[in-house]
Formats: C-alpha cells, sequence, structure tokens
C-alpha cells in the first residue's frame, strides 16, 4: 500500500498514478486532500483491514497526530487510544461497515502529548465500486464542541416554538426572516405572512424608531439595556397601540474570517398594561399633588370667587389648554329633577382667549352665554352629570368651525363638561378643552375633572353666601339667580 504524505491519504484502489496537472487543474487526489483539510469536523478512515487511510487537519488539531504519522497504521491501539480500550473501540467502530446508516459512539482518545480528549463519533461504510463494504469512515469531534452545538440548535428550536416573548431575525435588508409564534400574535398575523415584508407594512406607528433601532444594531451592536418602544399594530381589527420591551443582538456568520453581520435577533415582550398602570399611577399622583396645592392655595385668597380661578388653574396643568366655568342663572333642576325652565348660563370665568395665563373673572355684565340647544354644557345641567365631546377626525377649518358654533377657543377639539354642585343644588358647569395635539378625553380624566368641579363649587357657593350676607354689598358678578332658581332664599 502507497502513502501520500502530502494530501494524506493512501491509495487502496490500486497502483500509485502519476500526477496531473495542468490545463484541466488538480487530479482527484488533490481535490479530495483540499475537501478533507478544509472540513470543520475531524475525519479518519480505515479500510477493511482496520488501516488507516485518512487523516485530515482538524483529526490533527485535536490530537495532535500529523498524517504522516496516523495513515498506514492498524487502528488506534498503543497510539490513540489506550491499548487496554483498543479491542473495544475497534470493534465498535469496524462494525458501522456492516451496519445500516451511521452509528455514534464515544470515546477517551489519547493526543499526541499523553492526554486524554472525550470525542463523539459518527462512523459509517465506506462502499467500494463493486458495492460491498471497503472500510469504514469516522468523523469526530470533542464532546464539549458537540455538546455546545446541541444547545445552541435546542435553543433556538425552543426560542421559536415555546419562547413566551417574541423573538424575530431580522435580515441585513430589515425584514423578518424567521418568526416565532409569540411575535407572529403580537404582531397580528400568521408567520408566514411575515417574512420578507416590510416593517411599515406591520406597524402603523413607531416603525421608524424600530427600524432606526435595528439600523443602529447593525452597525455598532446591541445596546446595553433593553428600549420600550410605543409601536400602533395594524390588524383586521384596527390599529392596537402597545408597548414593547426590548433587546436586540447583532448576529455574525462564524465562517468568516471577519465578523459578516447576517441581521439581527429581536426580542420583546408586550408590557403594555404594567406601563399604562405606571402611567396612571405617575399622572394620579401629579393630580393629587395638584389639587393638594391647589387647596393651600385657595386657603390664602380673601376672595372666594378668587379661589375659584385658583383651583382652575391649578387643574389646567398637564390636564386642558384652556377652562370655562359658566353659573346657572335660570332653569337648573329642582331638587326632583325638574327643569324650571330654560337653562341660562352666565360665564363667570375663563382663561386667557389671546394666550396662557391666569384664568381671569369675567361675567359681571350678566349677560348669558349664547349655547344652542343640545350643547355639552347645558346637557351636563339638565344630567347633572359629566358630559365629553369631540370634534373627531376632521380638517382644521372643520374644527375651527365646530368650535366656534358651541362659543369655545377656535384651538379647540375635545371638551369635558363637568356640573357644578354644593349642598345639593347645581350651580353651573366648567368645561375643560383641549387641542388637536392631545388624546380626547378619557373617564379616568373625568373623575379628575369632578374633583376640580367639587372644589369650585365649594367656593363659588361661598362666594354667593357672602355676597347675600348683611354687611358686604360688593358686587363679584356670580350671580344670584341659583336660589330664586331653585325656591331658596
Amino acid at each position: 500500500m502507497s502513502a501520500s504524505r502530502r494530501s494524506g491519504t493512501t491509495d487502496e484502489l490500486g497502483p500509485d498514478e502519476p500526477e496531473r496537472d495542468g490545463p484541466e487543474g488538480p487530479d482527484g487526489s488533490d481535490l479530495l486532500a483540499a475537501l478533507l483539510d478544509g472540513m470543520d469536523a475531524a475525519l479518519c478512515a480505515f479500510d477493511a483491514q482496520g488501516v488507516v487511510t485518512h487523516w485530515n487537519r482538524e483529526a490533527e488539531r485535536i490530537l495532535g497526530w500529523t498524517a504522516a504519522e496516523a495513515v498506514g497504521r492498524h487502528g488506534f491501539a498503543g497510539w490513540a487510544v489506550r491499548r487496554a480500550d483498543a479491542e473495544e473501540v475497534e470493534r465498535r467502530l469496524m462494525s458501522a461497515m456492516h451496519a445500516p446508516g451511521r452509528q455514534v459512539n464515544e470515546f477517551a482518545l489519547l493526543t499526541k502529548d499523553g492526554g486524554r480528549v472525550l470525542v463523539r463519533t459518527q462512523s459509517a461504510a465506506v462502499r467500494g465500486p463493486d458495492g460491498r463494504p471497503a472500510g469504514v469512515y469516522c468523523a469526530f469531534s470533542e464532546v464539549h464542541a458537540q455538546i455546545d452545538l446541541e444547545r445552541s440548535i435546542a435553543l433556538s428550536e425552543a426560542l421559536f416554538e415555546e419562547a413566551s416573548w417574541g423573538v424575530v431575525l431580522v435580515d441585513a435588508d430589515l425584514r423578518p426572516a424567521v418568526v416565532n409564534a409569540y411575535a407572529a400574535r403580537a404582531l397580528g398575523t400568521g408567520r408566514t405572512a411575515l417574512l420578507g415584508r416590510p416593517l411599515g407594512d406591520l406597524l402603523t406607528q413607531g416603525f421608524e424608531e424600530l427600524e432606526s433601532a435595528l439600523t443602529h444594531v447593525l452597525a455598532e451592536g446591541a445596546p446595553p439595556a433593553p428600549a420600550e418602544i410605543w409601536v400602533a399594530v395594524r390588524t383586521p381589527e384596527g390599529e392596537r397601540r402597545r408597548c414593547w420591551r426590548c433587546g436586540f443582538v447583532r448576529l455574525a456568520s462564524p465562517l468568516a474570517e471577519e465578523p459578516v453581520p447576517l441581521g439581527v435577533a429581536w426580542l420583546f415582550v408586550d408590557v403594555t398594561e404594567g406601563k399604562q398602570g405606571e402611567q396612571e399611577a405617575s399622572l394620579l399622583r401629579f393630580r393629587t399633588n395638584q389639587l393638594h396645592r391647589a387647596a393651600r392655595a385657595a386657603a390664602e385668597c380673601e376672595d372666594p370667587a378668587e379661589a375659584a380661578t385658583v383651583h382652575l388653574d391649578f387643574a389646567l396643568a398637564g390636564f386642558a389648554d384652556d377652562a370655562l366655568v359658566d353659573r346657572v342663572t335660570e332653569g337648573a333642576p329642582t331638587d326632583t329633577g325638574e327643569a324650571t325652565g330654560p337653562v341660562r348660563l352666565v360665564r363667570v370665568a375663563a382663561t386667557p382667549s389671546a394666550g396662557p395665563g391666569p384664568s381671569l373673572l369675567t361675567g359681571r355684565a350678566g349677560l348669558p352665554v349664547r349655547y344652542t340647544e343640545g350643547h355639552p354644557a347645558l346637557q351636563c345641567v339638565e344630567r347633572a352629570g359629566s358630559v365629553r365631546s369631540t370634534a373627531g377626525a376632521v380638517s382644521a377649518e372643520q374644527a375651527r368651525a365646530w368650535a366656534l358654533a358651541r362659543q369655545w377657543p377656535a384651538g379647540s377639539v375635545h371638551a369635558l363638561c363637568a356640573v357644578l354642585r354644593s349642598r345639593g343644588r347645581t350651580l353651573g358647569v366648567v368645561t375643560f378643552l383641549r387641542g388637536s395635539g392631545r388624546s380626547p378625553f378619557e373617564r379616568f380624566d373625568a373623575a379628575y375633572a369632578e374633583d376640580v368641579a367639587a372644589r369650585i363649587a365649594t367656593v363659588l357657593d361661598l362666594a354667593e353666601q357672602l355676597r347675600n350676607g348683611p354687611g358686604n354689598a360688593a358686587d363679584n358678578g356670580l350671580g344670584s339667580g341659583v336660589n330664586g332658581a331653585n325656591g331658596q332664599a
């Protein structure tokens, strides 16, 4: 048997043939040697008698034995395996020659410097031209490397099948390449329907911020901490606003000499409920503090009417853009709920129309506000409860006309009316207004407006008592029609 020390192989099928280098390229033995040496797994082969015929560079790296030292030896006995184990190892390796498929075994092999390495082998039969077994090939790797690979595969499969958070592999073009079940549900579509689609097709809001984060990760690497991104998901039922806590990992090919980005692993979990709870708690703390500060500031006002504007100013912070206070002069419902006539309201306080500033007392002339039938403020008085109103998604001209028709500032788009009640009587209504840059009022906002209205009603009632009391003839412009309308002195 002749051996080629250059390629680490022997030819057991016939005599040596001359090498053929020329215009046709390398011969078969050169190509085989290049393929074997370029493999990531260690590989050796045995002929039918158990003689080593092939030995590649990865096998040399793991055990330290060169191809020149390994090729031509009979089995592993005495050099790559302890003699006590050699018979068992050879029997299990060579049994693959007569068995179907591949066989997996684990052996402790010896390195050239006397150490031991636990390897996992896959061996299978090599067939000759006549189809009969002519030998065995054995591919092996260190067990810890194989276990690491299996762990990585198992982790990827678990993430894409059973993970309780979203996992999306995004390619270098920022398009989803692999999506797990959680992510598909969060994005409101199927797993295969997401593949290759731009993120803008899936999200109506927040996709610019998400794409910017993915681009940054591709260029600079993973950020040091998770990022919280608010998005609006497009679904058949409409848009859903969600908050996702996102983590990003840049993926690079392990086969390239230099890291080549393959894309980004985007992991996220829906934290909308928690974030909304935090925001509501923070808003509640702020509003509670505002009510406390307003009460302390109002307590220092000599004029109760001025105290009403103090409560109004503190309530506006972060809540609304404008506010109006209208006092009932006629037609307030009685204790039985019956109205004594058409409701008439007089403006007693309002925020400046020209720009921001403290609320001002108005209405000294006692002229009624020209509210048309069905106006939200009139409904609020008649129902003795809060009323919300909004212009909806309209143009700027339509929104302006909507506000002016209701005697509100031109920029108003959303309104919330809260009734002023004190000592069982309806005194008037306070109206909070928001512009187009704010969201419509919610039920949570109505509860806050009712708290503010209760404080304003108390000081307005006090102002009325002081005005009607003996020795105080000062006219503060608040009117006295409420008692008369309700049949009270």
